[in-house]
This record gives C-alpha cells, sequence and structure tokens, in this order.
C-alpha cells in the first residue's frame, strides 16, 4: 500500500468503488476517470449537489469527458479556469490532486 494520497487515488481506479473517505468532488472525479467502468450520471449529480469553485471545474471536466465543450466553457468560467484541451486524464488527475490537497477534502 502507498503512502502518497494521489497514488492511492489512481490505484483506487481499479477498484469497485473509490476511496471510502474520498470527498464528494473526488468521488465525481473517480467516476469520470473510469472511463465506460464509470458512471458519469453518479459523477454529474455529485457536481451539481456542491456550488463552489472545485465543484464548477469538476463540472467543467465531467462535460469535457462528456463532449460538450459548450457547457464545459460555461462551468470552467464559474470555476475561474482556463478552458483546457489537453488529455482529459490529465486534467482529471490534476484535480485530483488539488482536491486531495485541499483543506476542503477534509484531509490534511
Amino acid at each position: 500500500m502507498t503512502s502518497d494520497p494521489i497514488d492511492a487515488f489512481v490505484l483506487s481506479l481499479d477498484g469497485h468503488a473509490p476511496p471510502p473517505t474520498a470527498m464528494p468532488m473526488l468521488r465525481a472525479v473517480w467516476h469520470g476517470l473510469r472511463g465506460r467502468h464509470g458512471d458519469w450520471d453518479a459523477a454529474h449529480e455529485l457536481a451539481q449537489a456542491q456550488d463552489d469553485a472545485q465543484s464548477a471545474w469538476v463540472h467543467a471536466w465531467l462535460h469535457r469527458v462528456e463532449g460538450d465543450l459548450g457547457n464545459a466553457d460555461y462551468w470552467y468560467r464559474r470555476a475561474g479556469q482556463p478552458p483546457r484541451s489537453d488529455d482529459i486524464q490529465v486534467e482529471g488527475l490534476a484535480i485530483a490532486s488539488e482536491l486531495i490537497g485541499s483543506p476542503s477534502t477534509g484531509r490534511p
């Protein structure tokens, strides 16, 4: 088992459920990163249930995953983030890294 939280998160992507300590936005990213094995609808519900910059960023990314770039651009603006065009996986992991290091995740 790894002690690096992002490594542990990445390893959890091969499992059947997000890490039990993952807060809602991290669970949303987990579902999005799992592609066809994930649950986009559950991820989207989680992103819609919160109203802050983090959830707007996750929401934007999820619309990129879906292929709805116009909607993604709207949510990037709400998040205060520039629209992204790099690999979806790369952005998802960047969001996860930020969420894991963020005080609002409830982690040190």
